[in-house]
């Protein structure tokens, strides 16, 4: 059974750092594009970042560019979205999700397209 299951929500002040993880079980990750997607109260699922199955190509919002920083051991099966500067404005809940992908250069970036998914991790930033 494929699941994957995200970690290392919390609450942080605003402009401190988090990094959140993916383990995926039931299924290797080398060959799935890596999506990380958040949800706040009341808003639809927005994406936040993306990386390639080879992990050489790697996208974000704009409103996380510079900040977030996406990355992934497929040796530990994991992925990774290493936070910083973090904002009111990033609360919410985060999901990592994954696809298969063919392609090395290029990561879905929609939610529609990706069809495993973790259950969430919140993340909370307020003083």
């Amino acid at each position: 059974q494929r699941q994957l299951v995200e970690s290392g929500g919390g609450l942080v002040q605003p402009g401190g750092s988090l990094r959140l993880s993916c383990v995926a079980s039931g299924f290797t990750l080398d060959y799935y594009d890596i999506g990380w997607f958040r949800q706040a109260p009341g808003k639809e699922r927005e994406g936040v970042s993306c990386i390639s199955n080879s992990g050489g190509t790697t996208n974000y919002a704009d409103s996380v560019k510079g900040r977030f920083t996406i990355s992934r051991d497929n040796a530990k099966n994991t992925a990774y979205l290493q936070m910083t500067s973090l904002e009111p404005e990033d609360t919410a809940i985060y999901y990592c999700a994954a696809v298969r992908s063919f392609s090395p250069y290029v990561c879905y970036e929609a939610p529609g397209a990706y069809t495993s998914w973790g259950q969430g991790t919140q993340v909370t930033v307020s003083s």
